[in-house]
């Protein structure tokens, strides 16, 4: 006969409201850890996902997802003619905020090397990559556009000929992929109005210029498109992304790499590392102290619940005591109920999590390893929190329920 499978039956209806509250915490201290590594996920997938062996980003910086890089777009030439490299890519990386349909419609801007890269390394959820150098877009799901779908940037139309799912950025944002072109069209697009009052604010500063009024087709000129006029730098770009031979020597082509004092050159770790490091350190340090802190009140809490309990049961413990029943039976009785709410709770947690969590609107990811290790950690937080319990059991008189 099992005391506490007895007991359990005698009490289920609080036992099973007592385990479904532990389930709900278990689920949070799941959920939490599945946020967190959901944020590590997220900060390298677009790392991970474009297969870059090198990043080549404006000198000093730490690449484009860290902080603002600008390289000139003719970069690219320089890098491929660096013996060793198989391929260097224009990449173009920038967040804006559009309303479509109503509502803010807030995304991250990848620009894609056309024709080099059409997006082939993005998994589809729907539709077709990019086949033409303007005015397509593949989106992902979360943004909630339709394939189809015509969306309005600046002064382009683009439509959306391929759906992805689970492409997000560093911020939760959902990915969009365009030609590098059309990225900074969008990303250095202005109003007609502030063009205009740019080219007329030109003309003023070349009329007052001695070689403005001496060449009257300087001023023609200035009034001009900036296309136009040679002094004026042409859009740059976030990135070059390089693709070495199986045969190089990647520390070689660094080093070549490393002696333009101009950019800055990094291996795909290392731009991991640099995003682990900075854009979401304080997020995730964050993340995992709130999940620690999550356990600590588990643990109390459950203290709690398994003391009052026992406190229920104390003239029931105390005759068995009179009865003559050991202590490691009562110890039993208390340990088994606690170490079975534990176990109930965790995988009523993990039953209600794969329903719960797909509707948080950050990626929860919940790994195996993590699930395993979340368990032997409820085993502990149960074994802890029944001694207190136990405690109290223990220093019951005998004497007690003939009072």
């Amino acid at each position: 006969m099992n005391l506490a499978v007895r007991d359990i039956r005698h009490n289920f209806g609080r036992f099973a409201f007592t385990t479904v509250g532990i389930g709900l915490l278990l689920m949070l201290v799941m959920g939490m850890g599945g946020i967190y590594r959901g944020l590590i996920f997220e900060a390298t997938l677009l790392v991970e996902r474009i297969g870059a062996d090198l990043w080549v980003v404006q000198g000093d910086t730490r690449g484009p997802f860290a902080e603002i890089s600008r390289i000139p777009a003719n970069l690219e030439d320089r890098v491929r003619a660096v013996p060793g490299v198989a391929l260097a890519r224009r990449f173009v990386s920038h967040t804006i905020q559009r309303e479509q349909h109503g509502r803010p419609l807030r995304m991250v801007v990848e620009g894609l090397a056309w024709p080099d890269d059409k997006g082939d390394w993005v998994p589809l959820a729907a539709g077709r990559h990019l086949r033409q150098a303007h005015y397509e877009m593949i989106a992902d799901h979360s943004l909630g556009l339709a394939l189809g779908e015509r969306v309005k940037f600046g002064k382009d139309v683009y439509r959306v000929v391929g759906l992805t799912r689970g492409m997000t950025g560093t911020a939760g944002d959902g990915l969009t992929f365009f030609t590098v072109s059309d990225a900074m069209a969008i990303q250095f697009d202005a109003p007609n109005e502030a063009i205009r009052l740019e080219r007329a604010s030109r003309l003023a500063r070349t009329e007052n210029q001695d070689f403005g009024r001496a060449q009257p087709l300087l001023l023609e000129r200035a009034a001009g498109s900036s296309g136009g006029i040679s002094e004026l730098p042409l859009p740059q770009v976030s990135a070059v992304l390089v693709t070495l031979n199986p045969s190089a020597d990647a520390n070689q082509i660094i080093a070549t790499l490393a002696t333009w004092p101009d950019v800055t050159v990094y291996t795909a770790q290392q731009q991991k590392e640099l995003l682990l490091s900075g854009t979401v350190d304080k997020a995730r340090r964050q993340l995992g102290l709130f999940s620690q802190l999550l356990i600590v009140v588990s643990t109390i809490i459950i203290a709690l619940i398994i003391y009052t309990l026992t406190l229920d049961k104390i003239r029931d413990i105390a005759l068995l005591k009179l009865i003559g029943a050991r202590n490691r039976v009562i110890v039993g009785l208390i340990l088994q109920q606690a170490l079975l709410m534990g176990m109930f709770g965790f995988g009523l947690a993990r039953w209600l999590g794969q329903y719960v969590f797909p509707y948080f609107p950050r990626r929860v990811v919940i790994e195996t390893h993590d699930l395993i290790q979340l368990a032997f950690t409820v085993v502990i937080i149960s074994v802890l929190a029944s001694l207190l319990g136990i405690w109290k059991a223990l220093r019951v008189e005998p004497n007690s329920v003939l009072a």
